[in-house]
């Protein structure tokens, strides 16, 4: 069973990182941070919501010191700091998508480095490691970093940095960041972790010890499925004029518009990850008690792998449900397309609940051996779960679930 402690894992107090040199910072709770965000750059106005500024170039001179889009936007500075308040960090970087965030950061790498990989991560980041990164001649090794023996790969590799993911994608293992952390950070290697499916409010990568925490602000942080960004959160300044510089240099900002929507959407975003992550956590339970089910995997249900390591270092279980279905790659697709309020569809975050069923759509293309080896068979697929009514999901659920009986 899921753990009832943690439906609402959003803590009413937080220190606020955003205030003034040597003075006491006040405790203000998330759901007061990402409402009341600060600058909104429409000071002679009175907005009370922050326009859009979608232009490509400033007047010189400006007192906000901007001077050419790519170079930085009001837009895109309004998010970086709430961003930055709600990750407890000092510094974040936006940028055009999460694969563009990855850019960024692999771009500071050289030529003959070595990344050193977990082994199940999300699809677009290893067809960027393995089929574009590699030509410019920079190695990856696969690991299992949910096995002890992948802290001996740190010290034994020396890579340019270890990149992880937690839950990962779609299996939902969770790695211990804590220890991969306490392994680099003495050997002077960067390690780091992709938040996405966490997102700061479950966990903070930055304070279990990790240089960069990367989240594709597309999905939960959005939250309704309609804008693409990414952000690199760091308290190291000079990973965070690397990304800067990156973001003007190779163009990988977003767009004020995106911005201005994810800024908007940010503000409920506890409103709506307690309701996601209530029902989640039902729906995994109603799931693992069916017959035609292998198994299920919710990171704060006690059967999954790593239960202990997610109770420590996650506050809630999140709002992705992995499931095996004991079902053929047919079966299992016709039950995706009879459900009523999961629409069979890639992406998640989103306020609509989702269903993805990888061996047709997001790993159809992967070698049978290879998806073996992952543990991504015929029968798996991956629920984002949304706001809707719990008992209409789980009424959906029920009736599609007939067809295999």
């Amino acid at each position: 069973m899921t753990d009832a402690a943690v439906t609402d894992p959003v803590p009413d107090q937080v220190t606020d990182p955003v205030s003034e040199p040597g003075s006491k910072p006040p405790a203000v709770g998330v759901n007061t941070r990402v409402i009341h965000h600060g600058e909104s750059f429409a000071g002679e106005t009175g907005s009370v919501m922050p326009p859009i500024f979608p232009t490509s170039t400033f007047a010189h001179g400006n007192p906000g010191g901007f001077d050419y889009t790519r170079s930085g936007n009001p837009n895109f500075r309004i998010l970086d700091s709430v961003l930055a308040s709600v990750e407890g960090c000092d510094h974040a970087t936006v940028f055009g998508s999460g694969v563009s965030a990855i850019t960024a950061v692999v771009s500071q790498l050289k030529q003959g480095d070595l990344v050193l990989c977990e082994e199940n991560l999300y699809g677009c980041t290893v067809r960027l490691f393995e089929e574009v990164f590699a030509k410019f001649g920079l190695s990856t090794e696969w690991v299992d970093f949910t096995k002890p023996e992948s802290l001996d790969s740190i010290r034994n590799s020396q890579p340019a940095m270890v990149w992880l993911e937690s839950p990962t994608n779609p299996l939902l293992k969770v790695i211990d960041l804590q220890a991969v952390c306490a392994v680099s950070q003495p050997l002077g290697i960067p390690v780091l972790v992709d938040n996405t499916f966490a997102t700061a409010l479950v966990q903070r990568p930055l304070e279990l010890g990790a240089t960069l925490s990367l989240t594709s602000t597309t999905k939960y942080i959005n939250g309704h499925s309609d804008a693409l960004g990414g952000v690199v959160c760091t308290n190291d300044p000079d990973w965070h004029q690397k990304m800067v510089f990156s973001q003007k240099a190779l163009g990988l900002q977003p767009s004020p518009f995106d911005c201005w929507l994810i800024t908007r959407g940010i503000k409920t975003l506890p409103l709506r990850m307690r309701q996601q992550m209530a029902n989640a956590a039902a729906l995994a339970d109603q799931l693992a008690d069916h017959p035609s089910v292998n198994w299920v995997r919710y990171p704060h249900r006690a059967d999954h792998p790593q239960y202990n390591v997610a109770q420590q270092q996650m506050k809630a279980g999140g709002a992705i449900v992995t499931v095996s279905f004991k079902a053929t790659q047919e079966q299992t697709y016709t039950l995706c397309k009879q459900l009523r309020w999961f629409t069979m569809a890639e992406s998640l975050g989103g306020i609509e609940s989702l269903i993805c069923h990888p061996a047709t759509m997001t790993h159809a293309a992967v070698a049978a051996e290879v998806k073996a080896k992952l543990g991504i068979d015929d029968g798996l697929v991956r629920f984002s779960v949304g706001c809707e009514d719990l008992v209409d999901l789980q009424g959906d659920l029920a009736q599609a679930l007939e067809l295999l009986a």
